[in-house]
């Protein structure tokens, strides 16, 4: 039965079906399969979309769909866990949002999900995040890794200035930072003093494994 279940489940994230992966995952509840597995199933899944999209084979609307689809069963599964006292894996912690003045939230929404699916414990800040919110965000949550995204030239220039606040505080050497977003390149990053730094979500994830040192 279990076969059944993952295998539709799994069809389910490919199809970039939303229902069809909350009734599945709610199936995999009833039936008291291993949550962890059908999570297990849920990340190969969606990693495939992203490296699908990464080769160029799949577009934009192929990774969204899969996303939604992620987000509509994850939290099923996770509700599962909690029932049973136990908790996922986690890789690490991340606070993300996208910067002041700016309110595209696609690629960090993708970002975000793509780093849940590996195990990351995420706190989504959400868009116009000014550098205030950052600072509060990481000592609160004391995360290994902040990142940030812009995608327009005007606002990349605020991750330069949550970066300068991090310092003023005594907080930089206590979280890596990651950068990204239309309006960031390898040279930017290096210039403001991030981390790291990838033009695409699933190479962030990539990134975010190798600052925790997974």
């Amino acid at each position: 039965m279990s076969e059944t279940v993952f295998d539709n489940l799994r069809r389910a994230i490919l199809d970039y079906d939303g229902d069809a992966a909350e009734e599945w995952a709610r199936k995999a509840v009833e039936e008291k399969l291993e949550p962890a597995g059908a999570m297990e199933v849920l990340t190969d899944a969606i990693r495939q979309v992203g490296e699908g999209f990464a080769r160029e084979e799949l577009w934009l609307p192929d990774l969204v769909g899969a996303a939604e689809a992620f987000t509509r069963a994850i939290p099923v599964l996770e509700e599962r866990l909690a029932s049973m006292g136990r908790e996922r894996d986690v890789l690490g912690k991340v606070v993300i949002g996208t910067v002041a003045a700016d309110i595209h939230d696609i690629g960090k929404n993708m970002v975000r999900i793509f780093l849940t699916a590996e195990g990351f414990d995420v706190h989504d800040l959400g868009v116009n995040v000014a550098a205030e919110t950052f600072l509060e965000a990481v000592k609160e949550h004391e995360p290994d890794i902040l990142a940030m995204s812009a995608l327009l030239t005007l606002t990349a220039v605020q991750q330069k200035a949550v970066i300068l606040a991090l310092e003023a505080e005594g907080l930089r050497d206590m979280v890596k930072v990651m950068v990204g977003g239309g309006a960031v390149t390898a040279e930017f990053a290096r210039m403001v003093g991030a981390d790291g730094y990838d033009p695409t979500a699933i190479g962030a994830v990539q990134v975010a494994r190798r600052l925790v040192g997974a």
